[in-house]
């Protein structure tokens, strides 16, 4: 007696059971290694802030300061506690958003940061669209002529932007674009003449210009970020062209293209079509990834163009000795990086069935 075909409805029930289990499951470790993560963020920066041979209270009270005044401070700071209880306080202020006071400025870091952070934002996103959008076809190209005359100059070109130094390149572009031909404005954000006109509501420079209708501030905004952004967008290149390429290379070898170039389709329509959109989830992984990178390395830029960024905040208050501000801003620093990888991870399951499954 022939067996009856369960019902289709019947025979899917389960398996989007199964499917939704597995992703509550993923769903769960995901957010479970981003706790773990954090967690560990914490005790580096707050084990760092405790062997760091800087005295807090000296850099508050000074070194003229009588033993009284000392010890009010030191108990005020939690100082005088247990490790494990100042633990607990440190977590504490630090989910209520209380990062403590800047040494070096005496407004509350949280303020600072929310008025340094936007200037990298904007610098940084202004970077990976340029790196985005000549580093994907760059990378394209070096793949559809692999091992001739473009695949050799674009290699160069992406190994060129990931291996120069970027204060070198900063210091180049300032002398030859900013001093000699005049196309771009100086160091900073804004010239001086226009920056008492714009009011900070956002705080990013060209949004602020534009919700304020100062258009001549606008122009003169972007004239200052034309020159780091495109070498900053320079590196997102070089390094999203080569990963492009390799992407690109790989599925050009696998079994799909072979059938599909049977069937009659060129190589050009193979790549554009095929290979590049089974490829977008790595690139787009790579692309977040390099956006984070930008996001937390972008140091020696700010610092060559007085940029008024996170990494300057940072390197400012690291040769003051300001310790907290450090290590508030490299804790936000941290949890931004573990939040754009836990972003690409979600972006190439989207993606790639494969790893949807895995």
């Amino acid at each position: 007696m022939a067996e009856r075909a369960p019902e289709p409805g019947r025979a899917r029930a389960p398996m989007m059971k199964m499917t939704m289990s597995k992703r509550l499951r993923w769903l769960g470790s995901t957010l479970l290694t981003a706790c773990i993560t954090l967690a560990g963020l914490l005790v580096v920066t707050f084990a760092l802030g405790r062997v760091l041979p800087t005295d807090p209270v000296l850099r508050i009270v000074g070194d003229r300061a009588s033993q009284e005044q000392y010890e009010r401070v030191y108990r005020a700071l939690r100082l005088d506690r247990p490790l494990p209880e100042q633990f607990g306080a440190f977590v504490g202020d630090m989910l209520h958003g209380d990062f403590g006071k800047s040494l070096v400025t005496g407004n509350p870091i949280g303020e600072d940061i929310a008025r340094y952070f936007p200037a990298t934002f904007e610098l940084a996103s202004a970077a990976i669209l340029l790196g985005v959008l000549l580093g994907i076809p760059l990378g394209v190209l070096c793949a559809q002529c692999a091992n001739r005359l473009p695949d050799h100059l674009g290699r160069m070109l992406s190994l060129s932007g990931h291996s120069v130094p970027i204060f070198w390149l900063g210091i180049v572009g300032l002398l030859v674009f900013y001093a000699q031909l005049g196309w771009v404005a100086g160091p900073g954000r804004l010239d001086v003449a226009y920056r008492y006109s714009v009011p900070a509501v956002t705080h990013l420079m060209l949004v602020d210009t534009v919700l304020a209708g100062e258009w001549d501030a606008f122009r003169n905004a972007v004239s200052h970020l034309v020159l780091p952004a495109s070498l900053l967008g320079l590196v997102a290149l070089g390094y999203v062209a080569r990963m492009t390429r390799s992407f690109l290379l790989w599925q050009l070898r696998q079994d799909y293209t072979t059938v599909l170039r049977l069937k009659g389709l060129s190589d050009s329509a193979i790549l554009w079509r095929h290979a590049l959109r089974n490829a977008a989830g790595p690139i787009l992984a790579i692309v977040a990834l390099t956006y984070a990178y930008l996001l937390e390395g972008a140091v020696l830029t700010e610092t060559v163009f007085a940029w008024p960024g996170l990494g300057m905040y940072i390197t400012d208050s690291l040769f003051a000795a300001d310790i907290p501000a450090v290590l508030a801003a490299t804790l936000l620093v941290g949890t931004i990086f573990m939040l754009v990888n836990i972003a690409s991870e979600l972006i190439q399951a989207s993606l790639d069935p494969r790893s949807r499954s895995a």
